[in-house]
């Protein structure tokens, strides 16, 4: 398994392989044992549909660093667009 990070790969170990297997696992779970999403699909099937749900599961990897120090946060106008939307407010050094 190779992990994709902006600019080049990230080599992962087994262990890493494993628990991001299991993060994926846990999150399929989740949303198959979820009531909520059940009685929505429920009331959609109630509505005369049929549903397909595909989800995509992405996972960013980078290596952690044990350095108290801020790491440069590195944004593209789309990456903020999205946290705009979301009402997020991102501080940029030149208003610090």
């Amino acid at each position: 398994m190779t992990v994709i990070r902006r600019g080049s790969d990230l080599e992962i170990d087994d262990e890493a392989k494993e628990i991001v297997r299991d993060i994926g696992t846990a999150i399929n779970e989740s949303v198959e044992s979820s009531t909520k999403v059940a009685e929505a699909i429920e009331r959609l099937r109630e509505a005369g549909y049929e549903m397909e749900l595909t989800l995509r599961l992405e996972i960013g990897l980078r290596p952690h660093v044990e350095d108290d120090r801020e790491a440069p946060l590195d944004l593209t106008a789309e990456d903020v667009q999205i946290l705009q939307r979301m009402k997020i407010r991102i501080d940029s050094e030149e208003e610090k």
